[in-house]
């Protein structure tokens, strides 16, 4: 991984190494890449998942931090990449990809690892979980943790509101639980794949998030899952993203808020 540091308006940074370009406030410089891929990324945010994938894949890459809370991410610059201001945005030789699925499932085809080939009989059980955990999970987890996007700033509805999606997600995991139990050998198998680490970085966030209503998920209870991101924790790939995005000695297991080395975990 190849970071380079390039000052964008307020946001220069001294201390940073090799090859990093930041998006603040304003208009971005954009570097030559030095690599087939920038990820453009937030610390603990959903480009952590894609960043763990291109490591645990070999793959060099640049980084881009966007800086969400200087409107990073609402740039001209960065919208011409993702119309929808969202983070993770990954740079190819084929142009930017928007999406968490649909990156690593682009990484996996393009690289043969990490999920069943395309010809495989497996490949479709792989999609339909993968996609679960993207279309169902990962999106109803948006709504735990920004509930006033949906119902406004009426608390009680809120709290209405996350009660009802804690059941629904404690049902999701459940399920994945059980998936993880079954073995399938592109899940919770010794050569971890695109989806383990989605539904890691997942289990992460469930745990901390939202700050005023944590601990509500007890990874204990879902014991082929706890295995499952144990079992992550200790991998070269996982021990860069905790360097690089100050994530804690166990991120998916025993998970503590992110310190950063830069930007902020928001």
């Amino acid at each position: 991984m190849h970071e380079t540091v390039i000052s964008a308006i307020a946001c220069f940074r001294s201390e940073i190494v090799a090859f990093r370009h930041i998006f603040c406030g304003g208009r971005a410089i954009t570097p030559v890449m030095s690599t087939p891929y920038r990820l453009y990324y937030a610390p603990d945010n959903a480009s952590l998942i894609i960043r763990l994938v291109l490591d645990e894949l070999g793959q060099s890459f640049d980084t881009t931090l966007v800086d969400r809370r200087h409107g990073g991410n609402q740039t001209p610059d960065y919208l011409a990449l993702n119309p929808n201001g969202l983070i993770p945005v990954l740079e190819t030789p084929q142009g930017p990809i928007f999406e968490t699925a649909a990156i690593l499932l682009w990484l996996a085809d393009r690289h043969g690892q990490m999920a069943p080939p395309p010809d495989a009989p497996e490949r479709g059980a792989f999609l339909k979980w993968l996609f679960f955990t993207s279309n169902t999970l990962h999106a109803e987890m948006r709504l735990l943790f920004y509930p006033a996007k949906y119902v406004g700033d009426d608390r009680p509805a809120q709290d209405r509101l996350r009660a009802q999606i804690r059941r629904n997600l404690a049902r999701h995991l459940g399920k994945l639980d059980a998936l993880a139990a079954s073995a399938p050998g592109w899940f919770a198998a010794p050569a971890p794949g695109v989806l383990d680490y989605y539904v890691a970085a997942a289990l992460r966030w469930m745990a901390l998030y939202p700050a005023d209503g944590a601990g509500w998920l007890e990874l204990d209870g879902l014991p082929h899952l706890a295995r499952t991101v144990r079992d992550l924790e200790p991998r070269p790939a996982v021990q860069r993203a905790i360097a690089a995005e100050g994530l804690g000695d166990h991120p998916f297991s025993r998970p503590v808020y992110a310190n950063p080395p830069e930007g902020y975990a928001t």
